[in-house]
């Protein structure tokens, strides 16, 4: 059987793209790409020939079962999208699932992924994350929003310019005015990453006109903003864990993570 490919794009510098990637590019007889005209430019450039199909949002519930039986008859299919890895806010998710329900072998190669660099240059911690994408525009929103507001790990969005303004303030209620970075035009000439509070990026904006593609990074609640936590709490959400099936050494080691104390103080008193 053959195997569907998951291949990342440069998100912007076209050379950030892997030898592997290349190749396989090359040998496959169909490339599926988010946007035809997008991807045609990269092949291009690498001077790759294989034929391009359409694969977006709007289309892929029709495709995957058409994809899925070009598969299941031995033809290798690579999977691209826009810019990134396919699946990371992007399609791809439907098609990978539906061959993993069909028996049918995926891989995905490293590669490109615009939240990745984001964060690290953010200077914010990156040991513990939540990756959240692009918010709900209209139905769920608030609901997503609030739902973070007691998060404590660094938070990361995705938002296209003309929506940067709305969303910092929709998200400026709900988690105060905390400290934040801007990510804009990742791995192309005018990269920047803006440090500001919300109320800084508000203030900034208020006269200017954003533009490219943004990574939002928020820092988690702080502990000192939180309400404070006894080691009694922090024993009891352990036991919680426990119930549920976690082994003792695993819920002390995550409730010590959630909470100040540390995992031997909690794991003691499991015991």
């Amino acid at each position: 059987m053959a195997k569907l490919y998951l291949i990342p794009t440069p998100v912007g510098n076209l050379e950030d793209i892997t030898l592997r990637a290349l190749r396989i590019l090359k040998e496959v007889p169909l490339v599926l790409a988010e946007d035809t005209r997008t991807s045609a430019k990269l092949l291009k450039h690498y001077e790759i020939n294989t034929p391009l199909l359409s694969h977006h949002k709007f289309n892929e519930h029709q495709q995957v079962d058409r994809i899925a039986e070009r598969l299941e008859r031995g033809e290798n299919i690579a999977l691209i999208s826009d810019a990134g890895t396919p699946g990371i806010s992007d399609p791809g998710f439907l098609l990978t699932r539906t061959c993993v329900e069909r028996g049918i072998a995926t891989e995905c190669l490293p590669g490109a992924t615009a939240f990745v660099p984001a964060l690290v240059n953010s200077g914010f911690p990156c040991d513990r994350f939540c990756f959240e994408g692009f918010l709900p525009q209209k139905k769920g929103r608030q609901k997503k929003l609030s739902a973070l507001a007691e998060e404590n790990r660094t938070m990361i969005f995705y938002e296209a310019p003309h929506k940067l303004i709305y969303t910092l303030n929709d998200m400026r209620k709900v988690f105060g005015n905390r400290n934040i970075a801007l990510v804009r035009e990742l791995t192309k000439i005018h990269e920047q990453v803006l440090h500001f509070t919300f109320d800084e990026a508000i203030a900034y904006y208020a006269d200017k006109s954003p533009k490219g593609e943004y990574v939002i990074i928020i820092e988690g609640k702080k502990q000192d903003e939180a309400e404070e936590i006894t080691l009694e709490q922090a024993i009891a959400l352990a036991k919680s864990l426990v119930e549920k099936g976690m082994s003792i050494n695993s819920a002390a080691k995550e409730a010590a993570a959630q909470t100040p104390f540390k995992k031997g103080d909690i794991y003691k008193a499991l015991i």
